[in-house]
């Protein structure tokens, strides 16, 4: 299937992170979100980004003012009804991303593709609410997505070869490595990152270590760009939470119980770099 128009839903980290890849690649891009604050927001996000680009010498100015221009911005669904590929971005969530994809299935063309950036729900669950849940797919992007190359591709229990080919064909015209994955829980990076992340909060919250000695000894021992604390902060707690209670409830194993100390910290609203608090101060 050739895509053309791109649909965006949600303008969040992740959503305009995604916009700003498919229009620097060419593509036309309608990003919804809810309000004008929202789209402002995101907007505000992506020129931001392309300048740092410009001034880096990574990307000229004509590239950058056509890649703002091949972004349309809508806060009506409806207004995604001709895109050939729909990619939902919105915060981590079954409920609220079924919703969102029934809405879709019924507006969109028969052909068109919907794809989700979720960072763990099952993929085959979310392609049963539509109505075509062989075009319907994992997309799940990495922040900050227009540095980040990795893409993790989920085939549903449905997917067909044809949706995967595309999708796949697509990630790498964006520039990105896509790798397949198969549709459990967390899939590969959040099912072994998050573990790695609750443990380090788990030592923190016995005392083990300082949170700047737990982060030096996974950086300087481990060769980690970031320490795991650091790394939550620049996630979000709350999202780390969220992924957390998947894995624990889809595998029903012990080991992704959430801390305690995260659990405190999300009810405070201490999430990390979004909130300006986390484990460090921003």
């Amino acid at each position: 299937m050739q895509i053309e128009r791109v649909g965006i839903v949600g303008g969040g980290t992740m959503g305009n992170g995604i916009a700003q890849v498919f229009a620097l690649s060419g593509y036309k891009v309608r990003l919804r979100d809810v309000g004008q604050p929202q789209i402002d927001r995101a907007v505000s996000t992506i020129q931001k980004s392309l300048a740092k680009f410009v001034e880096k010498g990574k990307l000229d100015q004509e590239a950058s003012q056509a890649a703002l221009t091949s972004i349309e911005t809508t806060t009506e669904l409806g207004d995604l009804a001709d895109c050939d590929l729909v990619i939902e971005a919105i915060f981590e969530n079954f409920d609220a991303k079924s919703a969102a994809f029934k809405e879709l299935d019924a507006l969109l063309g028969p052909d068109a593709i919907l794809a989700s950036n979720t960072s763990s729900i099952d993929i085959t669950r979310l392609a049963a609410v539509t109505g075509r849940p062989d075009k319907f797919i994992g997309m799940h992007f990495f922040n900050p997505v227009p540095l980040m190359s990795l893409v993790e591709i989920i085939r549903g229990l449905a997917t067909s070869d044809e949706t995967y080919d595309t999708i796949r064909a697509l990630a790498e015209k964006l520039g990105k490595t896509p790798v397949q994955v198969r549709d459990y829980p967390g899939f590969v990076s959040n099912r072994v990152l998050m573990p790695m992340i609750n443990e380090a909060i788990f030592a923190l919250y016995e005392g083990v270590a300082s949170k700047e000695d737990i982060d030096t000894v996974m950086k300087l021992g481990m060769n980690h760009p970031m320490g795991p604390l650091t790394l939550a902060d620049f996630i979000g707690l709350d999202v780390c939470l969220d992924i957390l209670h998947v894995l624990y409830d889809g595998f029903k194993d012990s080991k992704y119980r959430p801390c305690p100390l995260l659990v405190k910290m999300v009810q405070a609203g201490r999430l990390g770099r979004k909130t300006g608090e986390g484990f460090y101060k921003y």
